[in-house]
């Protein structure tokens, strides 16, 4: 599978393939926690709480650059489409809500993980509804996906290296992460 680095070589900065890209890499993280936890391995909570940490810093940089960036451009090209944006906005803020209890938590934890797979399946279905609702609005709009995928790429730098400056993420962790979805 091309890695996000070598799709954007050949491709547009398009705002909706790199959150696309996003989705896609966090989906594939989803599913190897759950390999995981379906197999019981014996000594695994350190690779899913790893997974856990992961998915949890790229969900919280994607929520954010979609509400600093995306999700105001997208109000300006649909304004008759106000409850599809705040509808995801609010499960923006649900799945904020069960980052932080999470976070809190551990891998060995049961209830954390029930936590964690809840989580994957929110994201989902708003996924879903990104995917086959508003991306192909917005691509009918004079939205500048191209701008608008420039901004996005542009904040996704600044809030990561602040992560990786403040050590708010592990370096093995968020390398992971990166060379899982880059």
């Amino acid at each position: 599978m091309a890695t996000r680095k070598q799709l954007h070589l050949s491709t547009s900065h398009d705002a909706t393939e790199i959150l696309i890209d996003d989705h896609d890499a966090v989906k594939e993280l989803f599913a190897e926690f759950k390999k995981f936890q379906e197999a019981k391995t014996e000594g695994a909570e350190e690779m899913k709480q790893a997974l856990m940490e992961a998915v949890c810093a790229a969900l919280k940089v994607h929520a954010q650059i979609e509400e600093e960036i995306f999700y105001p451009a997208a109000r300006r090209a649909l304004p008759d489409e106000a409850d599809l944006l705040n509808e995801a906005e609010v499960e923006h803020t649900a799945a904020k809500e069960l980052i932080a209890k999470i976070e809190a938590g551990s891998a060995r934890d049961d209830t954390t993980c029930a936590e964690f797979i809840v989580l994957s399946e929110q994201i989902e279905h708003h996924v879903k509804e990104e995917q086959d609702e508003m991306f192909p609005k917005l691509r009918k709009t004079s939205m500048d996906m191209v701008a608008i995928g420039r901004k996005l790429e542009k904040r996704r730098a600044e809030l990561e290296s602040a992560a990786m400056a403040s050590g708010a993420v592990r370096s093995t962790i968020w390398d992971r992460l990166l060379s899982a979805t880059r």
